[in-house]
């Protein structure tokens, strides 16, 4: 049917008009479909450590990935070791090859290794150390696998009924997962049952061996009242953070999980702290956690989680940090310690290398060029990643921080095949001689950066 050019061009008109409406419909759903998918990770919760109210919540009993926050649960075992004449500051912790391993973040300790007790806590609290804390639980459970369980047990007498473990690092596993609830919960029962270990959460840096290692935890010294407690990062878990406020006779536990980056969560969790400390009481209301302490609660160490509660970690073309790869195969095949009848019935798969657990932006570091072909001579080693990307943001971030002694070397990345999974080295070329190479590592491992030398293929 044809219509006279004036009703054409007013149908036209309305069809235009309609198809915008729908656009602009359409984008708005797009938009809070993006939006509610970015919030799903994120979850926090406020509470008043003197009489226990809840000030405010969100999504606070929702299962997440609590990444290095698991390291609260680690210092709270050896605390109460500690507390009980088992162990004292300085009793040397030994590092097997298993824990020496781990993936950074970490002190970079070497097998066979002893560290006191003391350095254990202080690496755990400012570096947020994995070789640490999984020495820490051979330490005391024999095995990590043991030592999860025995994690799991206290969690559920001191009332986190929806947090599980299943290492002492908090290293990415599907199974291990806590609630905003859960760890405000514990970060109470950490000052309240240890106060005379409690300052050690705020450290802000120090010194092992010469080296000064500085703390992730930002808002100490910055934020009125803060004191402690623990930083947390994984690609799964988003940028988390416990906080302990202490001032004017008021405190505050406030936790902030699923964070989208370093800076982000911090001044989420400042500004969660300024809204509701003024509504926080000043009266003490004793030990909240009296009651739980001692209690013999019926233990389910060995449940695991509903499919539809906790996140399912997802395959992303991500940047992932350093990952040493070709020594956590090594260290995984060594034998392990017996472990106990429960930890035997957990059946927990060897891991695999994994992302690593940082506390950084990694959008901080700038990339640069690397060779396309391997070069000749000697070379040295920094790390194993995820992607190139991040192999050569590794790189640059050496450069930044050594200076001369690798400015002058060729930065070069390699790809190599550890089973299913592709890694990336990452490496400085172009070295004359073992002992260039072996200066330029004692430069890097200086300013932190693990580092090895290669010979020269022949």
């Amino acid at each position: 049917m044809l219509y006279p050019a004036r009703q054409t061009s007013k149908l036209i008109t309305k069809m235009a008009y309609a198809l915008l409406a729908v656009a602009i419909i359409s984008g708005l759903s797009l938009g809070i479909a993006t939006q509610a998918e970015a919030q799903s990770k994120a979850a926090s919760i406020v509470v008043d450590a003197n009489t226990g109210k809840t000030l405010y919540s969100s999504n606070a009993d929702a299962k997440r990935y609590p990444a290095s926050l698991t390291k609260m649960m680690t210092l709270y075992m050896l605390f109460e070791a500690m507390a009980a004449g088992k162990v004292s500051k300085s009793t040397p912790i030994a590092v097997s090859a298993y824990a020496a391993s781990q993936p950074p973040t970490k002190i970079g300790f070497k097998p066979g290794q002893t560290i006191s007790a003391e350095a254990a806590i202080l690496s755990l609290i400012t570096k947020s150390a994995n070789d640490a804390a999984t020495a820490i639980g051979e330490h005391l459970g024999g095995s990590e696998q043991r030592f999860a369980v025995m994690m799991t047990n206290k969690a559920r007498q001191l009332g986190m009924r929806n947090t599980q473990f299943r290492n002492a690092s908090g290293l990415p596993d599907g199974q291990q997962y806590s609630t905003a609830r859960d760890l405000a919960v514990l970060g109470i029962a950490l000052r309240e049952h240890f106060p005379q270990y409690y300052s050690y959460f705020s450290t802000r840096s120090f010194s092992y061996r010469g080296r000064r290692i500085v703390g992730h935890n930002r808002l100490l010294g910055k934020v009125e009242g803060v004191d402690g407690i623990k930083t947390g990062y994984t690609r799964m878990s988003g940028f988390n953070l416990v906080s302990s406020v202490n001032t004017g006779g008021k405190k505050l536990v406030a936790v902030v999980m699923g964070g989208s980056s370093g800076g982000s969560r911090d001044a989420q969790m400042a500004k969660l702290i300024a809204q509701y400390l003024p509504s926080a009481s000043r009266r003490d209301g004793g030990n909240l956690l009296a009651s739980r302490k001692n209690s013999q609660i019926s233990v389910a160490a060995l449940e695991l989680p509903e499919n539809d509660n906790v996140p399912v970690p997802v395959q992303r073309e991500v940047a992932a940090a350093p990952v040493e790869a070709e020594e956590v195969v090594t260290a995984y095949a060594a034998p392990a310690p017996a472990a106990s009848p429960a930890a035997q019935i957990l059946r927990i798969p060897a891991p695999t290398p994994k992302e690593e657990v940082g506390e950084g932006d990694q959008s901080e570091v700038d990339p640069v060029t690397t060779a396309s072909a391997s070069p000749g001579g000697w070379m040295v080693q920094i790390g194993s990643t995820g992607s190139p990307q991040e192999a050569k943001a590794l790189l640059s971030k050496a450069v930044s921080q050594v200076g001369a002694p690798v400015a002058s070397l060729s930065p070069y990345t390699e790809k190599f095949q550890k089973g299913s999974i592709t890694y990336h080295r990452a490496r400085f070329a172009g070295i004359s001689s073992a002992k260039a190479a072996n200066s330029a590592c004692a430069a890097l491992k200086r300013q932190s950066f693990n580092c090895f030398a290669i010979a020269p293929q022949s």
